[in-house]
């Protein structure tokens, strides 16, 4: 390791691992024709702390670039999410918001799906979303909506305006937010005396263990494990007291802390910081084997999709995610190797994907005609699309995936 910078959660020293290289906006869907100097570009490089051993991004690409009115992803979009978060909410109104007059408050609650859940059973709420786009959704949907971003100055606006917060919620958002200490001050003063600030992202463990590289992109800036997150809870007066697994996005886990003190943690938590320990996944070495198979993957897949090149065999990309512009850029994958990609979502429709510039089509040209192969960028929801798209493999479609390494299907 040497090039270092200062951690985000506690100022130790992060040393860096892998570097991705020159990528850019991993939302910024280009217009065709457009000025190719106005894209944006940073280096995606990621470090470990040697001190809490939080996993994070060596650079910081400033918040308003990713967040703004035409920011594209809705958590609505897939039946498996919509599911996971209704779910929640049921939870929740029969435990930590069984209460008189409870209040939620939910950190980048997107387009409301999970908000509207509990709107709709008369519960408080406010969703605080900096992305005014999906926000407006939100309200369209009868859901409370501040748009802004969330940090202690809000908090406490809410606190004056509201009262405390018996839930405070997050879902794969609070790993976007390198400023960590304002966030976690916020919760401190939002949070009811005996609520609880429960929040869900993509897990090291799993990141690690499926080399899903991919989930390294700007808008993820930490990479939590049990073990970093009961430390910077620890740091601003709070415990983590709960931590459950979850299979949605890849692996997640979802993070309880309350206020120091105020409950026992239970006994998962223990369980899941010696399975982290047995693991070493912020072992240096560990990390440097990751990168190590990372490179692996680039190699086989890049081979691959030129041999297929090569037989004159069709390859299409499936689902213009955020994610997949960490595997088309750092991998070089041009239209030479993919003719297109298709997605649902009308905002990238018509237009290339960053960096690598990839036509944005609809998913209808999946099927006119159908390609020899689609390379699924969108693999956390491998058994939904494969269940949707089983007339490709009926006419002889084969998947490519690359997550936990190049294979076909």
């Amino acid at each position: 390791m040497s090039n270092t910078t200062n951690c985000r959660v506690c100022n130790g020293t992060v040393g860096e691992f892998f570097d991705f290289g020159r990528q850019p906006l991993s939302d910024a869907f280009v217009e065709p024709g457009a000025d190719p100097a106005q894209e944006f570009f940073y280096r995606l490089a990621v470090g470990v702390c040697g001190s809490c051993a939080m996993v994070q991004l060596m650079e910081e690409v400033p918040r308003d670039r990713m967040f703004h009115e035409a920011y594209p992803y809705h958590s609505s979009g897939s039946a498996v999410m919509r599911a996971h978060f209704e779910e929640l909410a049921k939870r929740l109104l029969t435990t930590e918001l069984a209460r008189e007059d409870p209040f939620v408050v939910e950190l980048g609650c997107n387009d409301g799906v999970m908000l509207k859940a509990l709107a709709d059973a008369g519960v408080r709420h406010l969703g605080v979303e900096p992305s005014g786009g999906v926000a407006d959704v939100a309200a369209l949907k009868g859901v409370r909506v501040r748009k802004s971003f969330f940090e202690e100055q809000t908090a406490r606006e809410i606190l004056a305006e509201d009262g405390p917060a018996d839930v405070i919620y997050a879902a794969n958002t609070l790993c976007h937010i390198p400023y960590m200490g304002s966030i976690l001050a916020g919760v401190k003063a939002l949070l009811h005396p005996g609520g609880v600030f429960v929040f869900e992202d993509p897990y090291l463990g799993d990141i690690i263990a499926r080399t899903s590289f991919d989930q390294i992109y700007d808008e993820h800036f930490f990479f939590f494990s049990a073990s970093s997150v009961r430390a910077m809870a620890a740091a601003h007066g709070l415990e983590l007291v709960d931590v459950e697994r979850l299979p949605v996005h890849g692996g997640e886990v979802r993070y309880t802390l309350a206020h120091a003190g105020a409950r026992t943690p239970s006994d998962a938590v223990a369980a899941l910081v010696a399975e982290e320990r047995a693991a070493a996944i912020d072992d240096p070495a560990t990390l440097r084997a990751f990168g190590e198979r990372v490179l692996r993957i680039r190699t086989d897949l890049v081979a691959l999709l030129r041999r297929l090149r090569e037989e004159g065999s069709v390859v299409v990309g499936y689902g213009a995610t955020a994610k997949s512009a960490t595997v088309t850029n750092f991998c070089g994958i041009d239209t030479d190797l993919v003719a297109y990609v298709c997605d649902s979502t009308p905002a990238k429709i018509g237009r290339l994907t960053p960096g690598a510039h990839l036509p944005v089509r609809e998913p209808a040209a999946f099927a006119a005609p159908y390609p020899d192969y689609a390379l699924l960028f969108a693999w956390n929801h491998a058994d939904e699309i494969m269940a949707k798209e089983q007339a490709f493999r009926d006419a002889g479609g084969r998947w490519i995936r690359y997550v936990p390494d190049v294979h076909v299907v």
